[in-house]
């Protein structure tokens, strides 16, 4: 059994060396290797074309920064294997990895499996143990700055983070892909909500492990191209997969969730950022194409509704 690895790249040479040589100690269980380009500038196309691998390596080449949910696209759709494995350039795989999610996700009902990604420079430290997402409209890495050790079940996780995750092929011939419009940021926590729409789960598989540097392509936590596109892709988020029913019955959490959020980023600085993205998404929306409401699906937006009510309540606990 092998993976198709699908990695987007922007600028990326410098992690590509210890990317290829982590990838190299699980090699036995990949099939390909598809680097996409987004027009990068630096030698990261010539750090491919010069090095051999013990696995074959596809570079599709584009001529710009099409984004992150676009470029995983492209790879899923050249790829050749049932698993996708969608992993961040930043990143190091620890020997193993591979064949333990594998094992995981083999389950009926398993859309996707998340590793645990640790920290880079702290290595002790968990850096995304999966994400959730909560009535308020935010994302919250599961673990982040807590000690690895507190993380060694699998668990039903909301989402799994797209920099380290392996997903069923076939399944995205049912649910449809990343959403292009996206860009990056939010398109694996939409992915997830509908991955639950259908009836799948998300786990996480503590046997996994990447060790991951984080914001390597938009260069910090907080600026204001992330926090305009992710404001605009919660918005889309919302609008896209909730029906009405949902929507009327979340709406005064939700405008809470922006509400606050708004404060937030205005004391940081970003406050005008963060409202352009609200407006954007708002005055946009007609481009995404909205989840068709099944009522074979009924009884998923029940549990859906409840995972959003629990992740709301373990969050105001802490």
């Amino acid at each position: 059994m092998k993976v198709s690895v699908i990695t987007p790249n922007y600028n990326g040479e410098k992690f590509l060396d210890k990317y290829f040589k982590s990838l190299e100690l699980d090699s036995e269980y990949i099939g390909e290797v598809i680097i996409v380009d987004n027009g990068s500038i630096d030698s990261s196309l010539d750090y491919i074309e010069n090095n051999s691998f013990t696995f074959p390596v596809v570079v599709i080449e584009n001529s710009q920064n099409l984004g992150f949910a676009p470029a995983v696209n492209q790879g899923i759709e050249k790829s050749r294997h049932d698993y996708i494995f969608s992993l961040n350039n930043d990143t190091e795989i620890k020997e193993g990895s591979i064949k333990a999610m594998i094992d995981l996700i083999r389950g009926n009902d398993v859309f996707s499996v998340q590793a645990k990604m640790l920290q880079a420079q702290n290595r002790e430290l968990v850096d995304d143990a999966g994400d959730e997402y909560n009535l308020l409209g935010w994302t919250k890495k599961t673990g982040e700055n807590q000690n690895s050790d507190k993380y060694v079940q699998v668990n039903e996780i909301f989402s799994s983070c797209a920099g380290a995750s392996l997903y069923k092929k076939s399944i995205f011939d049912e649910i449809g892909l990343f959403d292009d419009e996206f860009f990056a940021y939010m398109e694996d926590v939409d992915l997830a909500i509908r991955s639950q729409i259908y009836g799948y789960r998300n786990l996480l598989c503590p046997d996994a492990v990447v060790y991951h540097i984080g914001s390597a392509t938009s260069g910090s936590r907080y600026n204001e191209f992330k926090v305009r596109i992710a404001a605009r892709n919660n918005v889309w988020t919302v609008y896209k997969n909730l029906p009405i029913p949902l929507k009327i019955i979340n709406f005064i959490f939700l405008f809470l969730g922006f509400g606050i959020k708004y404060i937030f980023f205005l004391k940081k600085g970003f406050g005008s950022t963060y409202l352009e993205g609200i407006r954007e998404g708002l005055s946009t929306r007609s481009k995404i194409e909205k989840v068709s409401f099944k009522r074979s699906n009924l009884k998923n937006y029940f549990k859906l509704e409840y995972k959003l009510i629990i992740n709301t309540l373990k969050f105001l606990r802490k």
